[in-house]
């Protein structure tokens, strides 16, 4: 069974970086959309950032500029570089994959259990 792992959240001072990463284990045959959405208690979850199989990518308007997205294909990881973070940056985040498994003839959309992050002035 695939398990998406996230990790990397924790508590910054306004102005400071976090680094989050998001791996995929299991019987992976390929991965296609990957990125990372937050969500407020009480919320709707919104997108962040998203980023192809081929590289493009795409911002909410809230963090482009200061968010960058990138993916490592070998290790199945996803990563969100979080600089000049801000108060309104605190939310927990969640990585998202759509994942193609040995065997299967579909891709399945697949969640991280949610890290969060939390900024103080």
């Amino acid at each position: 069974q695939v398990q998406l792992v996230e990790s990397g959240g924790g508590l910054v001072q306004a102005g400071s970086a976090l680094t989050l990463s998001c791996r995929a284990s299991g019987y992976i045959f390929s991965i296609n959309v990957m990125g990372w959405y937050r969500q407020a208690p009480g919320n709707q979850r919104e997108l962040v950032a998203t980023i192809t199989r081929g590289g493009s990518t795409n911002y909410a308007d809230s963090v482009k500029g200061r968010f960058t997205i990138t993916r490592d294909n070998a290790l199945n990881t996803i990563y969100l570089q979080m600089d000049s973070l801000k108060p309104e940056d605190t939310v927990v985040y969640y990585c998202y994959e759509e994942i193609l498994g040995f065997g299967a003839e579909r891709y399945i959309n697949y969640w991280g259990q949610g890290t969060q992050v939390t900024v103080s002035s």
